[in-house]
């Protein structure tokens, strides 16, 4: 077989792919591989491709033992660092095949679980350790003093409390992420929808001095009413929170041309202390909190905006942060209209 067959056969392989021949030359390679590893690098050292002491041990192995070897390296493709899978196998002749498979998404899933069960195992041992303490208290020390267990067992229904809005936003999170590429087929009144969630906010924004002012003309958006009324709650109750108290919390309405049609945007802006630009693009990662005290007193789970931007994003929507130090935080959902 030439090397013209042997570059036609390579061309086949979806994955990058090099052949080595016996003389420690760079034989053929595919469209995938030149581009990975650069385009000027046939009848090279294997060394002047891949900088992986790694692959070229593994190489020099199976050209002398025969025989597969895999193993892993980091390579620079369009500026960022990717984790590849190297599968390197003898060819007969001396010829050694690697093959090149790129696990950087799997690296990173695995990575992302690894955090998420850390994440969630540290937010259920706080209040499960409070719960065990107080437990073993009202059995012994508190048993017979009614005024300690009365204050006890209010400690522990908050506890409780908040490994119960943990689970339901965990559930939640999960069913919106199975959900998002399956588009809502309802139609949604937004202003009536917003209205309703004031309504329901009221006894909150009374609690804190607040006032809520909705402004905008009616429009209809395609949607799922339930979801839609989740974000726009949790968009609200969090500027009546964590902002000023005796603030005004505006609810806007507003027509929005986008690349994709016309859109309406509906920002919810507080005039609470603002948010430090550094935070602005993790607000939305799970359990990323700017002040984890101040966050869980308030009951907040950190699950929250996470929720929130996946059903913006199964509505084809986006959501946009805007927000400095000492002039609040705006917080806007831009929906298309068809």
């Amino acid at each position: 077989m030439n090397e013209t067959d042997l570059a036609t056969l390579l061309s086949g392989l979806p994955l990058p792919a090099m052949l080595i021949r016996q003389d420690d030359r760079i034989l053929a390679c595919n469209a995938p591989a030149l581009a990975l590893l650069g385009d000027s690098i046939v009848g090279r050292h294997p060394a002047m491709a891949v900088r992986a002491p790694a692959v070229l041990e593994a190489i020099t192995a199976v050209a002398r033992e025969g025989g597969v070897r895999e193993t892993r390296t980091t390579l620079r493709r369009e500026g960022q660092e990717e984790a590849f899978h190297v599968t390197v196998s003898g060819q007969g002749e001396g010829m050694v095949l690697c093959v090149f498979r790129d696990v950087s998404a799997e690296e990173k899933a695995g990575a992302m679980r690894r955090d998420f069960v850390a994440n969630v195992s540290h937010e259920l041992r706080t209040p499960l350790t409070a719960l065990m303490g107080f437990i073993e208290t009202l059995r012994h020390a508190a048993k017979d003093d009614p005024k300690a267990r009365e204050m006890f067992l209010g400690i522990m229904e908050h506890e409780a409390g908040r490994m119960n809005r943990l689970v339901r936003d965990l559930l939640q999170l999960s069913r919106v992420e199975a959900e998002e590429r399956v588009r809502p087929k309802g139609e949604v009144e937004l202003k009536p929808l917003l209205e309703g969630v004031i309504s329901s906010l009221r006894g909150v924004a009374e609690r804190e001095g607040d006032r809520v002012e909705l402004t905008g003309d009616p429009v209809t958006v395609p949607g799922d009413p339930d979801q839609l009324t989740q974000v726009f709650t949790n968009l609200i109750e969090n500027a009546l929170k964590y902002g000023a108290a005796g603030q005004v919390v505006r609810v806007s309405l507003t027509p929005e041309e986008t690349v994709r049609g016309p859109a309406v945007r509906v920002e919810v802006a507080d005039e609470g202390d603002g948010i430090d630009p550094v935070h602005l693009p993790r607000l939305t990662e799970r359990f990323y909190r700017v002040d984890t005290h101040r966050s869980r007193e308030m009951g907040g789970t950190g699950l929250g905006l996470a929720i929130v931007k996946h059903i913006v994003s199964r509505h084809r929507g986006w959501l946009k942060i805007d927000s400095e130090p000492g002039e609040g935080s705006r917080f806007s959902v831009i929906l298309p209209l068809g």
